[in-house]
């Protein structure tokens, strides 16, 4: 079979969106499983807003990693009306960095 130039890219392109689906299911499961996803959405308000409006407010924000991991870990009040977040004590700094990565890099439509 002779090289084909076209194959190799699109074989290459493939396995970069493989790898990249990879992290962001593997982020999914770990936002359901501790229960993030029992008061939010990802694409529409619940109890709390949606992760696509947090990623657009936050958005170009040097200092939104820092105060989302925060929320997450001790709650919050205010940012997004009357309803409080509850404190997650137990959700590690690393995973509450993990799910504000996530959260961040979701695009709203």
């Amino acid at each position: 079979m002779p090289y084909r130039p076209a194959f190799s890219v699109l074989c290459a392109v493939l396995s970069a969106l493989a790898a990249h689906a990879a992290p962001v299911q593997a982020d999914e499961k770990l936002a359901r499983s501790k229960a993030c996803l029992a008061c939010h959405a990802i694409d529409k308000k619940q109890v709390g807003p949606a992760f696509g409006d947090i990623a657009l407010r936050y958005r170009g924000s040097n200092a939104a990693e820092e105060l989302l991991v925060t929320k997450i870990r001790q709650g919050g009040a205010g940012a997004w009306g009357q309803v409080p977040m509850a404190p997650n004590p137990q959700v590690s700094d690393s995973e509450a960095r993990t799910l504000v990565r996530w959260i961040l890099a979701i695009q709203k439509k």
